[in-house]
């Protein structure tokens, strides 16, 4: 079975503006690893810019492009969150979130000016971005006694994984990060060792 187990993310915050008619639109991109971390991003920017008329968002958390969430605070529905969230879509972004602040600049711009702002500011800070390619992981906890210690460390190196934490008391254990497109032939090497227990 083929699947795609990779996804796009960026590697540090990234900023993006663009102007219209007077009105400012200044768009950042975070990296995000949860929807907790989403709150701190918005009262951090809100005491940043606190004469900005708005700071709406979109974030995704998953490469399932069904998985957002976007707010349009206050801007006409659809003309804010949606374009920043496809920009995101289009560039095949995930664990992201992308806030546009906007400071008003006394000229409407109307819903397709709107669109097109906070689609562009978005674009920018895209632009601006350190892309980086992720795997998508499985994490297993596996536990083994001193003496399997060296075959273990062979299927680790052989297969270049990740151990997010180990333990080595009476017997070892480790949490490994595995790719998923090599669980089923990690978890095989491994089930060869004796006495190696994994969940």
């Amino acid at each position: 079975m083929l699947f795609d187990d990779t996804y796009k993310t960026i590697r540090e915050l990234s900023k993006g503006v663009y102007r219209d008619k007077g009105s400012k639109f200044i768009a950042y991109l975070y990296p995000l690893s949860s929807e907790n971390d989403m709150k701190d991003i918005i009262i951090a920017l809100k005491a940043e810019h606190p004469k900005a008329r708005h700071h709406c968002w979109a974030m995704r958390l998953s490469p399932d492009r069904t998985v957002f969430r976007l707010n349009d605070d206050g801007e006409p529905s659809g003309t804010a969150g949606r374009p920043i969230l496809n920009t995101l879509l289009s560039n095949e972004l995930t664990n992201v979130m992308a806030v546009v602040v906007r400071y008003f600049g006394g000229t409407l711009l109307g819903v397709p000016g709107l669109i097109n702002a906070y689609k562009s500011a978005t674009v920018e800070a895209v632009k601006n971005a350190k892309v980086i390619e992720k795997t998508v992981n499985s994490v297993f906890r596996i536990e083994f006694g001193h003496p399997q210690m060296n075959e273990v460390m062979k299927v680790v190196k052989e297969e270049d994984l990740k151990i997010s934490s180990q333990n080595f008391d009476l017997n070892c254990s480790f949490l490994l990060e595995i790719r998923q497109s090599q669980v089923n032939k990690v978890l095989g090497k491994l089930e060869k060792i004796e006495g190696l227990k994994w969940k």
